[in-house]
């Protein structure tokens, strides 16, 4: 292929391989000088593995080598895991950023509970709208999703168009927001579709996602026949969720209380948009204690479990406005995120002991998925007709599985790529024809690490075999300047034959202060080294692990 030709190309820095952290690029132009878009910039989200990280952020290194030539990031939808990194990368990008009226919102918001957060300056789309962006032609095409304003980008280029799903569904009834359009989508497959870069969440499901009309209508009874309080606790941006549980709130003659400052942020954000006319007025948690209890519907932050959320208060009892009694309601209207089993199944057993009716979507059809099963994404294809289909949004399964879909439905050309594959899409044999640099970064505390930094690796190892912090001063002469000063952290306080571990840690210490040779004793690096390896080589002696050993000596 001559190096100078237009190419097409797709390179996911997130999202292809994990569920979360989505972020791809699409590139036109001669190889040596291309012009490249960025659709979307999220973050996932951290699990035990990774002591003390709060967020997962994809490495943009790729890019911002080469960021005088990124026209724009363009957002689907202000879900996290598509806009949740946007406020820590973007100041290393500096590239206009698009975005609907409900994602712009919400970014907005976000700063303003961030101090330090850059100011961005984000362009609002309106959902159907097209933009030009360098060689690229956008339009923003409306899709159901568990969020306001989700879309679907035509990304039109001289070889070909591209149709990028981001996160969707098929949902003739979605409650907030039209449903997925599909006549414009049809007209889009009859103008002829190069690429489908298509969604592979629920791949591996057969038949077609409910409709959130039906959790509507679960919730109206539900909150109808309970005879106490009522919690939901949903997604902070389930604007859907949270206009249903509201409407069964009015119909059962119930007042709204938000709690969380996540759920009265987006709640804040859909007013604005218009999502929510015709609701009486939510009111705030200050207003609980006031209310009758068969009169009260809380929406709850916190259905993932998070430690610092409002339910996870509320179940150990230490809110300071919300207060559940034996006999009131909790509804988990939402799935439990993978990885987050543990924190919610803690939060359930808490409400649970205390007397609460807890009801879930194994009881009830209280939540439904925002993303396609098979069946939908097999009318995707049929409306599209893509000559090449490259899966996204998945786990290694996902995108095997859709691969093997896709196929079946007939498409010419299928690409299984992973994080980091630059995929050639036109002209030519589609295909994976290189790589370019991809990872992680972290954000641990207001700090961003990237994948190469020790200190994860050595959280792990303390939250392993923890520490042990040993101080003592030296004379001129080589002498022990006073008793040592010992701190054991993490650390059994004793052994399986009974010896206590401060007795093992100070043997090992004088035992070898007293085999070393003077001279070495009056060098403190070479004292201190000796030290280290003798109590780490103790400890693991009657332990079987090695703690860190951090060992200070003083020269007096």
């Amino acid at each position: 292929m001559n190096a100078s030709q237009q190419e097409l190309v797709f390179v996911a820095l997130g999202g292809l391989g994990e569920i979360g952290m989505n972020c791809a690029l699409y590139g036109y132009g001669p190889k040596s000088s291309r012009k490249y878009v960025m659709v979307d910039l999220g973050v996932a989200f951290a699990g035990p593995e990774l002591p003390g990280i709060d967020l997962i952020m994809p490495d943009l290194s790729f890019i911002e080598r080469i960021r005088k030539d990124l026209v724009g990031l363009v957002i689907t939808h202000a879900h996290e895991d598509h806009i949740g990194a946007v406020a820590d990368l973007w100041p290393r990008l500096g590239c206009p950023v698009y975005a609907t009226k409900f994602a712009s919102g919400l970014l907005e918001l976000k700063r303003l509970m961030e101090p330090g957060a850059p100011q961005i300056q984000v362009n609002e789309v309106g959902v159907g709208a097209r933009i030009d962006l360098g060689p690229f032609n956008i339009e923003f095409i409306n899709m159901a999703h568990s969020i306001p304003e989700s879309t679907a980008l035509a990304i039109r280029t001289p070889a070909g168009t591209v149709v990028h799903t981001g996160d969707w569904k098929i949902d003739p009834t979605p409650v907030v927001c039209p449903p997925t359009d599909e006549a414009r989508l049809r007209q889009i497959g009859e103008e002829g579709v190069l690429a489908l870069v298509c969604d592979s969440t629920n791949i591996l499901r057969d038949g077609e996602s409910p409709s959130e009309a039906d959790v509507a209508k679960t919730l109206k009874e539900l909150i109808a026949n309970a005879p106490n309080r009522v919690a939901v606790t949903t997604f902070a941006s389930n604007v859907a969720r949270i206009r249903s549980a509201a409407e069964a709130a009015e119909a059962a003659g119930r007042k709204v209380v938000i709690v969380g400052r996540a759920m009265a942020r987006a709640i804040e954000v859909a007013a604005e948009c218009g999502y929510l006319k015709g609701l009486p007025p939510f009111l705030s948690a200050e207003t609980y204690d006031d209310l009758p209890r068969n009169k009260v519907v809380a929406l709850v932050t916190g259905s993932q479990g998070e430690p610092r959320a409002a339910l996870a208060r509320i179940a150990d009892n230490s809110h300071p406005d919300v207060k559940l009694a034996p006999g009131d309601r909790v509804i988990f209207s939402s799935r439990t995120i993978p990885g987050n089993e543990k924190a919610v199944g803690s939060i359930i057993n808490d409400l649970t002991v205390h007397g609460m009716e807890i009801i879930t979507d194994r009881n009830a059809l209280v939540h439904v998925s925002g993303h396609p099963r098979r069946a939908e994404v097999a009318r995707i294809y049929d409306w599209l007709k893509p000559q090449v289909a490259i899966p996204a949004h998945g786990e290694p399964l996902h995108l095997y599985e859709h691969a093997a879909f896709a196929r079946a439905q007939g498409v010419p050309h299928v690409v299984t790529a992973r994080d980091g594959d630059i995929v050639l899409i036109g002209p030519g044999e589609p295909g994976v024809v290189a790589e370019a640099a991809h990872g992680r970064s972290y954000k641990d505390g207001n700090v961003l690490v990237g994948d190469g930094g020790t200190a994860l690796a050595e959280r792990r190892r303390l939250a392993f075999a923890g520490i042990v912090t040993v101080a003592f001063a030296i004379t001129a002469k080589g002498d022990l300047a006073g008793d040592p000063d010992v701190v054991l952290s993490g650390i059994p306080e004793k052994a399986r034959d009974g010896r206590g571990f401060d007795e093992i840690v100070d043997a090992a210490i004088f035992e070898t202060f007293d085999r070393l040779p003077r001279p070495k004793r009056r060098d403190a690096d070479a004292a201190s080294t000796a030290v280290e390896k003798a109590v780490r080589s103790a400890i693991n002696n009657a332990w079987g692990k090695k703690p860190q050993v951090h060992v200070l000596v003083v020269e007096v």
